[in-house]
């Protein structure tokens, strides 16, 4: 069976994040959402906010799963099973930093790294926007999956 993470903090999820998966379907058996948590980093939603978010977007899908995780992310791969990690790519500094992660990633395990372009209409979209269109009360529904809900 063909497994993939799709690691990130998904402080929210977003369209972006959505097409990437919905896509990564139908190249795997099975894609992992795998929340990473990192304890000096300061969320927008609880961890449970994010993974009920992802949870509720994916509910008719049985081939991903949501799971989060510490330390890192081919540790993790190396724990569970799991040979592929997908990320997307918006652009071309996306294209230089994950390139970085994936070399280092695969000097550290043999675990190999799958790239997709994002979709041009989500191409623009990163959780950091969207949480500022929240902060600023502007209408971030147009940015993620309905199941994404701010409580005022």
């Amino acid at each position: 069976m063909k497994r993939a993470i799709f690691p990130g903090s998904f402080d929210p999820i977003t369209l972006g994040h959505y097409d990437i998966i919905t896509r990564g379907v139908t190249l795997f058996d099975e894609v992992i959402v795998a929340i990473g948590v990192n304890a000096s980093k300061k969320y927008m939603f609880s961890l449970e906010e994010r993974m009920a978010f992802i949870r509720e977007t994916f509910k008719d899908e049985p081939k991903i799963k949501v799971v989060s995780y510490k330390g890192l992310t081919v540790d993790f791969c190396k724990e569970i099973g799991v040979d592929f990690i997908l990320r997307g790519l918006r652009n071309p500094a996306d294209f230089e930093f994950e390139k970085a992660i994936a070399h280092t990633n695969r000097d550290l395990a043999p675990i190999e790294t799958v790239f997709l372009l994002t979709a041009a209409k989500t191409s623009y979209i990163a959780s950091s926007i969207v949480r500022d269109v929240i902060r600023n009360n502007g209408d971030y529904t147009k940015l993620v999956p309905k199941s994404v809900v701010v409580k005022q």
